[in-house]
């Protein structure tokens, strides 16, 4: 099926509208959500609430009115069928009057989906697009493997070192790359680190901009390992509260029964590690500045593999260049990332 020119311009308004809740609305997806009139405008665009709010389908009808009778939705993800905290956006979308809908993933949650079949059966015309939405990769993924989604950040230097042999890190990356940071910060549910970070910087982890105002939305604090962290020397943690636990797959299972379904790494080698030997990373953000140290601290601190074939291989979704650094956004396996029906970006 080729996709309607309008269909796409109102998928992009449903995805930019999805962009701006995101970190918001867990445990449910960042879902956005177009109505186009019977004459193809479009009158609606909406984004799911925090949790309890409206859904995306319900804002962007509460937008266009009376205008989406007979009309079109567009919606990042199959409307839910179920009544939780919210009534069923299927039944509100029948209720509109909209005659079409077009939909870009299934809904992966077993009690809401089905709402597209149903709006098949009430007679309502029902595609499927072949696209794929970047704002619900983290929630798809988390949804697959019943844990949050995992993301790697690291900072190093052209020739790998994230810090020198004296062990200074601060910084490596420029002030583009690290407001970057800050702003990706806000978009997650939770930020880890591992107790070595903690006792050596003291890190608030929070999200802060240039000037150093906390942004509106701040990801909740976790700290990993065994060791007491002494209130003087993590005084910024004491300070704003955080939550410590054994390990990584305990950090994760409390994470997911609390709501979280994406969350950031941004520990040391140590942590990163782990991570990775126990299977529990699905992206990596990495940036690299345009520097050379020729010795120091690398990424990791064990080896992953003996030999090239034995070697963990990423796919690139993404590169950018941040000031004069890049960002460099890596998946550890493309096809379990991809919806089925959809291609790469």
């Amino acid at each position: 099926m080729t996709n309607p020119p309008t269909v796409m311009a109102a998928l992009e308004a449903a995805i930019a509208a999805s962009e701006q809740v995101v970190g918001t609305t867990s445990p449910n997806p960042p879902v956005g959500a177009a109505i186009l009139s019977a004459e193809g405008e479009l009158v609606g665009v909406g984004a799911t609430q925090p949790p309890g709010g409206p859904h995306a389908e319900v804002m962007a009808l509460r937008a266009a009115g009376e205008r989406a009778r007979g009309g079109t939705a567009v919606v990042t993800l199959e409307p839910c069928h179920h009544v939780g905290r919210t009534g069923p956006c299927s039944h509100a979308l029948l209720g509109a009057g909209i005659r079409t809908l077009y939909y870009a993933h299934e809904d992966a949650t077993p009690p809401a989906a089905g709402g597209a079949e149903w709006l098949r059966q009430q007679g309502m015309e029902v595609h499927r697009l072949d696209v794929e939405v970047p704002t619900l990769r983290p929630w798809l993924r988390a949804m697959a493997l019943g844990r949050p989604h995992v993301t790697l950040k690291c900072a190093q230097t052209l020739d790998g070192f994230t810090a020198a042999p004296d062990g200074t890190s601060q910084w490596i990356t420029g002030l583009e790359a690290r407001a970057w940071v800050h702003r990706d910060r806000a978009r997650r549910d939770a930020i880890i680190i591992g107790t070595g970070t903690a006792l050596a910087d003291n890190p608030s982890l929070t999200a802060r901009t240039p000037e150093g105002e906390l942004l509106e939305r701040q990801p909740r604090r976790v700290v990993i390992g065994r060791r007491s962290l002494d209130p003087e020397r993590t005084s910024n943690l004491h300070r704003l509260g955080f939550e410590q636990y054994d390990s990584p797959a305990a950090a994760l299972a409390a994470l997911w029964e609390e709501g979280a379904r994406d969350v950031l790494v941004d520990g040391g080698a140590g942590l990163l590690t782990s991570f990775l030997e126990e299977g529990l990373a699905d992206a990596l953000q990495v940036y690299v500045a345009p520097l050379l140290l020729g010795e120091g601290r690398g990424t990791l601190c064990r080896p992953l593999a003996r030999t090239l074939a034995e070697a963990t291989r990423l796919h690139q979704r993404s590169l950018h260049q941040v000031g004069e650094d890049i960002l460099w956004e890596l998946t550890l396996d493309r096809d379990e990332e991809r919806n089925p029906a959809c291609s790469p970006e």
